[in-house]
C-alpha cells in the first residue's frame, strides 16, 4: 500500500470506520487477526479520546515496509489544549474528564511503539506502531517474485 490513510474524527461513529481501515491495512501487511484486533482496539482507545476531551481530530495510517519486518504506524492529531500532565494520564486508573482513564495507558500496552507529543499551542500528536517480523520463507518468496 502507498501513502497515507486519514480518517477525520468527530464522532462515535468515525472509531468505526478508522477500526475497520485500521484492521484492513493490518491485513494487507500479514498480520494476524490477533494483531489486526489489538491496533484497531488501540485505535479506538486513541480516536475516543479524541471525541470525549477535544472534538474533533485526525488519525493517520501508514504500512511500514522494511526487508526484515512490516509495521503500521498510526498517528492521531489533535488541536486541543493539550494534555496537562502526560505521566499521569499514561497510569492505568486516572481518568482527565471522568472517563475510565483507559485510553492512553491501554493503547500504550497494545502497541510497540508509542510516543506522545503535546502542548497547548499544538495540541496532542500520539504516534503508535506496531511491528511484525517477517520469516524466512516470505522474505524468499518476495525475492523470488521481485526477480520475475
Amino acid at each position: 500500500m502507498n501513502g497515507d490513510l486519514r480518517v477525520a474524527i468527530e464522532a462515535d461513529a468515525d472509531l468505526v470506520e478508522a477500526r475497520a481501515a485500521a484492521r484492513r491495512l493490518a491485513t494487507s501487511l500479514g498480520f494476524s487477526r490477533t494483531d489486526a484486533t489489538l491496533i484497531a482496539t488501540a485505535i479506538s482507545e486513541i480516536a475516543r479520546n479524541i471525541v470525549v476531551h477535544v472534538g474533533r481530530g485526525t488519525i493517520t495510517m501508514r504500512a511500514l515496509v522494511e526487508d526484515e519486518r512490516r509495521g503500521l504506524q498510526i498517528v492521531a492529531e489533535d488541536n486541543g489544549a493539550g494534555i496537562r500532565d502526560v505521566e499521569a494520564a499514561l497510569d492505568d486508573g486516572y481518568a482527565g474528564r471522568g472517563g475510565l482513564g483507559l485510553g492512553l495507558p491501554g493503547a500504550r500496552r497494545l502497541m510497540d511503539d508509542f510516543e506522545i507529543d503535546t502542548s497547548p499551542e499544538r495540541g496532542t500528536r500520539v504516534t503508535m506502531k506496531k511491528w511484525r517480523v517477517r520469516d524466512e520463507l516470505e522474505r524468499l518468496r518476495d525475492r523470488r517474485r521481485n526477480e520475475r
